[in-house]
C-alpha cells in the first residue's frame, strides 16, 4: 500500500513533512511516495539516518509549489505541475491508495473533488475532523470544505460521519447529533430546523440536537454542521487546549511547591497533554471522495505528518469510501422505495 505525501506542503515543508513521512516508513512500515520537487526532498533526505528504507521511499517529482495564500481555482488551473495536484493524480491513477497534505486546503479540496472524484451519492466531500472528548472520541464534520450547505448535503455529512466513527474509531452504534443553539427540535437557523427532520429519516441512531458543549461531553460521536461553524469550534477547540497547556506550564513554574506537585502529577499531565494534542490525530479526512484524502495542518511537525499517515492507512484497511458509497446508495433505494421516485 502506498501513500502518497505532498512533500512540499506546510509551513516547514519540506523538512518536516519528509522527516514525518520517513517516521512512518521506519516506524509503521509504510511506503510512502514523496511528491514534490526532487532536489529539495533528496536534500532532506540525505540529512537523515543512511539507514532509510528506500524500497519503501520514493520521489515523485513535481515542479511547483502551491502556496497557502494561494486562490483553490486559481492554482488548479494554472499550477498543473504542483506537488498537491500530482498527489492526488498518484491516488486518481491507483499507484498510491491515498494522499496526504499539509498544504493549501482550499487547493487539496478543489484538486481532490476533480480530479478523484466522489462516490455516488455524495455531491460535496467533507472535512471530518476527530475531537478528543469526556468519553472518547467525536466526529465533527464539515470543519470547512462547504461554507454553505443544504440540508441533503448534511444528510450526506451524517451518513460519511457515520461510516468514518463506526469503521476507523470502532464504534459500533455511531450517535449523530446535529449542531445547534439548543437541544429542543424548535431551536436554530431555518436550515438547522430542516435538517432535524432530515436526519429523523435517515435510519441513523439521531439524538437530536445537540449544542457546543456537547461536541465534548460525548454524547454523540458524530456531530453535524455546516464547514463555517464547524471550522470554528475546530479552532476554537485547538487554541483553548493550546492556552490550558500554556498556562499550566506557566503556574507549575511559579514556585518549588508547584513545581515538586508537576513533577509528582507529571504522567497525568502527559496524558492530558498527548490527548489534545493535533499532532496526535494527524489530519482531517476528506470523506465522501472515491478515495483517501487526508489534510493536515500547515503547522504540522513530524510526528503530526507520521500520524496523517497512520490514519491514510487505517482509512484505506477500512474501505471507508467504499462503506460511504454502500450506506448511501441504501439510502437512496429506501428513499426512492418509500417515495416512488428518487428524492
Amino acid at each position: 500500500m502506498w501513500i502518497a505525501v505532498d512533500a512540499m506542503g506546510g509551513d516547514q515543508a519540506p523538512a518536516t513533512v519528509v522527516a514525518g513521512a520517513c517516521r512512518a516508513a521506519i516506524e509503521d512500515g509504510t511506503s510512502v511516495l514523496l511528491v514534490g520537487q526532487t532536489e529539495r526532498i533528496e536534500a532532506e533526505l540525505s540529512r537523515l539516518d543512511g539507514k532509510l528504507p528506500r524500497d519503501r521511499i520514493e520521489i515523485v517529482h513535481a515542479d511547483q509549489v502551491v502556496a497557502m495564500e494561494e486562490s483553490a481555482a486559481a492554482t488548479l488551473r494554472r499550477k498543473r505541475g504542483s506537488s498537491i495536484r500530482r498527489a492526488v493524480e498518484l491516488v486518481h491513477e491507483g499507484r498510491a491508495r491515498a494522499l496526504v497534505t499539509a498544504g493549501n486546503t482550499g487547493a487539496a479540496v478543489v484538486a481532490a473533488k476533480v480530479v478523484i472524484g466522489t462516490v455516488p451519492g455524495v455531491d460535496r466531500p467533507a472535512l471530518a475532523a476527530v475531537i478528543p472528548n469526556a468519553v472518547a472520541r467525536t466526529v465533527l464534520l464539515d470543519v470547512g470544505a462547504n461554507v454553505d450547505t443544504r440540508p441533503a448535503q448534511l444528510r450526506e455529512f451524517a451518513v460519511m460521519g457515520h461510516a468514518y466513527a463506526q469503521e476507523v474509531l470502532g464504534v459500533k452504534h455511531p450517535r449523530i447529533g446535529l449542531l445547534s443553539i439548543g437541544e429542543e427540535e424548535g431551536k436554530g437557523s431555518d436550515l438547522t430546523r430542516e435538517v432535524f427532520q432530515v436526519l429523523q429519516e435517515t435510519g441513523l441512531e439521531f439524538v437530536g440536537n445537540v449544542e457546543g458543549g456537547d461536541v465534548f461531553s460525548g454524547r454523540a460521536d458524530v456531530v453535524v454542521c455546516d464547514g463555517f461553524v464547524g471550522n470554528a469550534v475546530l479552532k476554537s477547540a485547538e487554541a483553548l487546549a493550546d492556552l490550558a497547556t500554556r498556562m499550566l506550564a506557566k503556574e507549575v513554574r511559579a514556585s518549588w511547591r508547584t513545581r515538586l506537585g508537576y513533577a509528582l502529577a507529571r504522567p497525568a499531565i502527559d496524558r492530558f497533554r498527548m490527548g489534545t494534542d493535533y499532532a496526535e490525530y494527524g489530519a482531517a479526512p476528506l470523506l465522501g471522495l472515491a478515495g483517501g484524502c487526508f489534510i493536515a495542518h500547515g503547522r504540522s511537525n513530524p510526528r503530526a505528518i507520521q500520524s496523517a499517515v497512520r490514519r491514510a492507512v487505517e482509512f484505506v484497511q477500512a474501505g471507508v469510501h467504499l462503506k460511504i458509497r454502500d450506506r448511501l446508495a441504501a439510502l437512496h433505494s429506501e428513499e426512492e422505495r418509500v417515495l416512488g421516485h428518487p428524492a
